[in-house]
């Protein structure tokens, strides 16, 4: 079963404490936090005190992506407020196999986030050493967007390179996945669903995770 990660940027800020109940009482392993800083992508989402209070509200993995410049300066609070999968973009780093060390030194998994337009082939001499590879389905920075239907033959070539290099890394769907599409992502060979409005703005989002998960 592939895991589920909702993500909080498409529930309601105004009743944040009810949406992380509904997640703890779902199927959902993962919260989704997507932290966007204003440059790196056109918009600004949230940020520390915020995963900072969901901390409190879960024991469930908390699954930060940070749509941010020079997430190296970051990383530490990241740890600090609670997250335990940290992934960076790959477009973002300067020195990514650097970025990684620190993450991995701070107690938390490592991942690498992928734009729509970034070739998989980049991630050959970094994959033995990291964690997850989120594969942005949509061009980054906002929710609701429709999925990009070559992100498919990126899950199978980087499936193929997981495989040919015999580790362990989850591949992470992150945009656009619907419960329509969910069966197709999945065969191709993805691990973690990503999902937004889909379960958000179900009129029951614990059986949405539900049936993503028995997909």
């Amino acid at each position: 079963m592939p895991i589920i990660a909702p993500s909080l940027l498409a529930s309601n800020f105004l009743r944040l404490e009810d949406e992380c109940k509904m997640i703890n009482q779902s199927e959902a392993e993962w919260f989704h936090l997507d932290v966007m800083d204003g440059r790196f992508v056109p918009n600004i989402s949230f940020g520390l005190p915020v995963i900072e209070h969901i901390r409190t509200a879960t024991t469930k993995v908390l699954d930060v992506h940070l749509m941010i410049e020079e997430p190296e300066k970051y990383a530490e609070a990241f740890a600090k407020a609670g997250a335990n999968i940290l992934s960076v973009h790959i477009e973002t780093c300067r020195n990514l196999h650097r970025n990684i060390q620190q993450i991995k030194a701070l107690g938390m998994k490592a991942g690498v986030a992928v734009n729509p337009h970034t070739p998989i082939h980049l991630l050959v001499d970094i994959i033995e050493d990291i964690d997850l590879v989120n594969l942005m389905s949509v061009n980054p920075g906002f929710g609701g967007q429709k999925f990009i239907p070559y992100t498919l033959t990126k899950i199978k070539q980087l499936s193929a390179l997981i495989k040919e290099r015999g580790v362990q890394v989850d591949i992470e769907i992150d945009g656009g996945v619907t419960i329509d599409n969910a069966k197709s992502i999945i065969n191709a060979g993805a691990t973690v669903l990503v999902a937004g409005n889909t379960v958000f703005k179900s009129t029951n989002p614990i059986d949405t995770i539900a049936a993503l998960r028995k997909l």
